[in-house]
């Protein structure tokens, strides 16, 4: 008779998600500078040349966990409502960050995410260039609804919409529906159609 076929998760499975567990944990407890593979270990219950069999370094471990915890609230739906596509760019980033475990893992790396190369740079290439594609897109479809300026610059709304809230996670303030309506409104105040663009100086 054939053996039964084992239930759960498998075990290389189970392991990289103790991992990431521990890391998380360990990250908000004591921040990136004291974080310690061999803690890490120790927490996941692993063997440390199990967590480098996996990743080179702790940079490479803790960008690792931020990608997965930042991945779901990158997505911005098509509605064919201009502000509330708008509106979901930014809503989807307060969620992230005061929903979800990605709050305070963002605020244990951000330091890192700004001054380590090994963070910030591949944290940049993915999770920054990721939203901005959206933002570009939903801004993009805007314009073509006739809804937004045909000279809004859609690299730039990534800063005037996601760059609100980011500066509230670090310097305080509240991430609520209510900064959402602010931030999206104070965006279509000079983006939408109908509101003269800024005079272009010509020289003499």
């Amino acid at each position: 008779m054939a053996s039964p076929a084992p239930r759960g998760r498998p075990r290389s499975d189970r392991i990289h998600r103790a991992i990431l567990d521990a890391t998380r944990d360990l990250l908000v407890e004591r921040g990136f500078t004291r974080l310690r593979l061999e803690a890490v270990a120790a927490r996941a219950g692993v063997a440390r040349a199990t967590i480098y069999r996996r990743w080179p370094s702790k940079e490479a471990l803790a960008l690792d966990l931020l990608l997965e915890l930042a991945d779901p609230y990158l997505a911005v739906e098509e509605t064919g409502d201009t502000r509330e596509e708008l509106r979901a760019v930014v809503t989807n980033a307060i969620r992230g960050l005061t929903e979800t475990e990605l709050g305070p893992v963002m605020r244990a790396l951000i330091s890192q995410i700004a001054a380590n190369p090994a963070i910030g740079d591949p944290f940049r290439a993915t999770v920054v260039a990721a939203r901005r594609e959206q933002v570009i897109r939903v801004v993009e479809r805007g314009m073509g609804r006739g809804d937004l300026r045909p000279d809004t610059d859609p690299s730039t709304a990534t800063e005037l919409l996601v760059g609100p809230v980011y500066f509230r996670l670090v310097f305080g303030g509240r991430l609520d529906g209510a900064f959402a309506d602010q931030v999206v409104d104070g965006f279509l105040r000079g983006a939408r159609v109908g509101v003269a663009g800024p005079e272009r100086r010509t020289e003499p």
